[in-house]
């Protein structure tokens, strides 16, 4: 998987060939990767892969999940003059949107650092691209929720104006899932999630519920059901995030890990 992606993202830059490469012959040379604002790297198993397929070389001064710092040579690049401009903006590509992700993560990640719970990233994440902005979050620190609908029965807002009897679906669903995965049911307020408890529910979503009406949500389940986990979603940032942390759910989801990560800086240069 990683190969095709790495290979069609350098496929969509060249085309049908790089025209520099027609009118210079090529010649040994040597890059440098520099950061020009701080971050958190990821990407590094997507280029190492480019390098064995390109047949250049590469030595990492950081590894994915490494902290840097503005002004770092993050990596050198050697090979012949041809391939190292042909990948190039590629290999920046695929470097600056992970790690872009990532260093989002952190930040979030270092906020809810003092508190026993798990930061998730959820499924908003550009087409064609959701295993590689996944990555990109776990090496920020985050832990993946669902990649796809295969993944875990997920019962939203949408899908129970669907259902007539909660309790009933979750049977029959039972009876028809794979025996590992777990059943996911979102709730807009405390009515609803007492209802999920009572269903069978393995986890109960607290779907864009404020961090007090979290608080009487977290309190039932400790006092009635304590084995189903809890998970708070829904317009959650950086700002908010630690009052939701504070809350004494398990685990917090943010589509905007992924969807609200600006651009870092990096750039390579020739020698």
């Amino acid at each position: 998987m990683i190969k095709d992606f790495v290979l069609a993202s350098l496929a969509e830059d060249v085309g049908r060939g790089d025209l520099y490469a027609l009118v210079e012959p090529s010649v040994e040379v040597s890059a440098k990767i520099i950061a020009k604002s701080d971050g958190i790297l990821a990407g590094v198993k997507y280029i190492d892969t480019l390098t064995s397929l390109e047949n250049f070389k590469i030595n990492w001064n950081k590894n994915d999940t490494e902290e840097f710092n503005k002004g770092d040579i993050l990596a050198t690049l050697n090979g012949d003059s041809h391939t190292l401009l042909r990948v190039e903006r590629t290999v920046l590509n695929i470097l600056l949107h992970a790690s872009s992700i990532a260093t989002l993560t952190k930040k979030y990640v270092d906020i809810i650092e003092p508190y026993d719970i798990k930061l998730l990233d959820t499924r908003k994440t550009r087409p064609l691209l959701r295993v590689f902005e996944k990555y990109a979050t776990r090496c920020g620190g985050a832990i993946n929720h669902r990649i796809g609908l295969d993944d875990s029965l997920m019962i939203k807002d949408t899908h129970l104006k669907t259902i007539q009897n909660l309790n009933t679906y979750i049977k029959k669903a039972r009876k028809k899932i794979p025996f590992t995965a777990k059943i996911e049911v979102e709730a807009e307020n405390l009515k609803i999630a007492i209802e999920a408890f009572n269903s069978g529910a393995d986890i109960v979503m607290c779907d864009n519920m404020t961090p007090t009406q979290v608080k009487e949500v977290v309190k039932y389940r400790d006092e009635n059901y304590p084995h189903i986990l809890l998970e708070a979603s829904g317009n959650i940032s950086l700002e908010t995030i630690e009052s939701y942390a504070k809350t004494g759910i398990d685990a917090i989801s943010s589509g905007s890990l992924i969807h609200q990560a600006n651009w870092i800086d990096l750039s390579m240069k020739m020698k």
